[in-house]
């Protein structure tokens, strides 16, 4: 929830602000000029970044090859694209970052280590997790029904394994 208002409340007041204080020192009307111009430039950018991961991804899958890194280079270049056609200083920044190829080696390679780790914790969650069962748990494959199948139809398996 944190994340949402930072998101949507935190990162526009201060783009707002930081318009203003451009706005101030160059003009407003230059300050307008800035903000279409990178609208333009980003989609354009965007547009031709799409589309050279686009051919980069259809020929690794013709060749049978995982297309892993286009998968998520397409993913961060959408996401620039977004930030560029959102006006402000910041936004823009972050959109030029995430579209240019030498940059966006960076960030993919940033992102991947973020979500490896992510990965691997949920993982070992899930490990600890699954090992946690207490021995009369009724999830634990171990456990011996003293029942019939009719009253647990879960526990039919264990119902054969037990001889009954």
């Amino acid at each position: 929830m944190p994340w949402l208002f930072i998101l949507f409340v935190v990162v526009p007041a201060f783009e707002l602000y930081l318009l203003i204080q451009i706005g101030q020192v160059i003009g407003a009307l230059e300050t307008f000029g800035i903000i279409l111009g990178t609208g333009l430039v980003g989609s354009w950018m965007a547009k031709t970044q799409g589309l050279s991961v686009w051919k980069n991804l259809n020929h690794r899958l013709t060749t049978g090859q995982i297309p892993g890194k286009e998968l998520l280079d397409g993913v961060i270049i959408l996401v620039s694209g977004a930030f560029l056609l959102t006006p402000g200083v910041l936004t823009d920044v972050v959109g030029l970052l995430g579209l240019l190829p030498v940059t966006r080696a960076i960030v993919r390679k940033s992102l991947l280590a973020f979500l490896s780790g992510r990965i691997s914790l949920e993982m070992s969650d899930t490990l600890r997790r699954s090992q946690s069962f207490e021995p009369d748990s009724p999830l634990d494959p171990e456990t011996k029904w003293s029942g019939t199948a009719s009253q647990s139809p879960g526990y039919m398996d264990t119902q054969r394994t037990n001889g009954s």
